[in-house]
C-alpha cells in the first residue's frame, strides 16, 4: 500500500537501475523525478521506461492504459534543486566513490528534509560512501536490487555505523509498499547476500569445467531442471532443514573439502578475456557460448518469465 507520507521521490543516475526503478516507484504512484547528466539521453531513458511497460501490458500483468497514467507521475530533469522537497532519494550512479561523494554532498545541499537516501551500489557501504557527509549521514542506506529492478522483488537492505534505526525501518516500509522483498543485513559485507551467494556458484560452475568435469551447457542443464526451480518456492535452510543434518553432516564432510577454493577470476575467465571472447554484449558475441544468431529476444523472454508472478502490483488509476 502506497505510504501517505512519501509524497515525492528522487532518482539520481539513469540507466539499467535508474529506468528500472522509475517504473516501480511510478507504477505505485508515487510523483517521481529523476535527474539525468546530459540532456541527449532523456529520450532514450524514456524509450526504456515506456518498454517496461509495454512489456507489462503485453504480459496482461498492466491494462492497456497504464503507460499513460503512469507516466504523469514521472518528470525528468537535469536540474538537481527539483529534488529539494523529496522525501527519499534512490542514488543509482556508477560504483563510483568519488561520484557517490558529489552526488551526495548535493543532497545534503539542496534536500530540506529528506528522510532516507538509498544507494543502490553493490560494493560500497554506507560508512565509506557516507565519510564526507555533514548532515543526513544517519539516513544512508544501502537498498541493493537485482536487475530489473522492478521484476526482481528481492532488495537487500545495509546501514551503517551512523545510520538511524528508525531511517532502516522507515526504509523497510517504503519497499514493502513498493511490493518489494527487503531483508536487513547485521552487518556490511562484501557483496552483500544475493552476490555472496551467487558467485560462490559460480566459482564451483568455473571450476568443474575447468577440471574437464563437464561442459557449460552440463552446468546450465543441472540449474535449469535440478534444484534451481526448487528454490523459487522454499528456501535452502529449508531444504537442508527437512531433509535433516545428519544426512546434511555428511554432504559437507563428503563435498567441501573438493570445492574450489580460488581467491580472483580463474583462467577460464582471464584466457577468454585475453583472447577478446567477452560474452553476447562483445563485438565478436562469443564468451563461453557462441551468441550470434541467438534470438535475443527470445532469450530475453527467458529472462523474465519467473518474475511476471511478482507484479501483482496496486497500479495507480489515474
Amino acid at each position: 500500500m502506497k505510504l501517505d507520507s512519501v509524497k515525492h521521490i528522487g532518482i539520481i543516475g539513469l540507466g539499467m537501475i535508474g529506468d528500472s526503478m522509475a517504473v516501480l516507484t511510478t507504477g505505485h504512484g508515487y510523483k517521481t523525478t529523476c535527474v539525468a547528466r546530459r540532456a541527449e539521453m532523456i529520450p532514450e531513458y524514456k524509450k526504456t521506461y515506456d518498454n517496461y511497460f509495454r512489456q507489462m501490458i503485453a504480459q496482461g500483468v498492466a491494462p492497456a492504459n497504464q503507460l499513460e497514467i503512469c507516466e504523469k507521475y514521472l518528470k525528468y530533469t537535469l536540474d538537481y534543486n527539483e529534488l529539494a522537497d523529496c522525501d527519499v532519494i534512490f542514488e543509482c550512479v556508477n560504483e563510483n566513490l568519488e561520484l557517490k561523494f558529489d552526488i551526495l554532498a548535493r543532497i545534503e545541499e539542496i534536500c530540506t528534509n529528506v528522510k532516507a537516501i538509498c544507494s543502490v551500489s553493490s560494493t560500497i557501504t554506507p560508512d565509506e560512501m557516507g565519510q564526507k557527509m555533514t548532515k543526513y549521514k544517519d539516513r544512508l542506506i544501502v537498498t541493493h536490487p537485482f536487475n530489473p529492478a522492478h521484476m526482481v522483488p528481492f532488495f537487500e537492505c545495509c546501514g551503517g555505523a551512523a545510520t538511524d534505526p528508525a531511517a532502516m525501518d522507515f526504509v523497510v516500509e517504503l519497499l514493502e509498499s513498493l511490493d518489494r522483498k527487503p531483508v536487513v543485513l547485521k552487518k556490511p559485507t562484501p557483496g552483500f547476500i544475493g552476490n555472496r551467494l551467487q558467485f560462490a556458484l559460480w566459482r564451483e560452475a568455473l571450476s568443474l569445467v575447468e577440471s574437464g568435469i563437464c561442459d557449460p551447457r552440463d552446468i546450465d542443464t543441472c540449474l535449469n531442471y535440478s534444484f534451481c526451480p526448487r528454490y523459487t518456492s522454499i528456501g535452502i535452510y529449508e531444504h537442508f532443514d527437512n531433509g535433516g543434518l545428519m544426512l546434511n553432516q555428511a554432504g559437507c564432510n563428503g563435498t567441501f573439502p573438493h570445492l574450489s577454493n580460488v581467491t580472483e577470476a580463474p583462467p577460464a575467465v582471464t584466457d577468454r578475456i585475453a583472447k577478446g571472447e567477452l560474452g553476447a554484449r562483445s563485438e565478436g558475441k562469443i564468451g563461453f557460448y557462441d551468441w550470434n544468431g541467438v534470438d535475443m529476444e527470445a532469450y530475453q523472454a527467458r529472462v523474465n518469465a519467473p518474475y511476471w508472478r511478482f507484479i501483482d502490483w496496486d497500479l495507480p488509476t489515474e
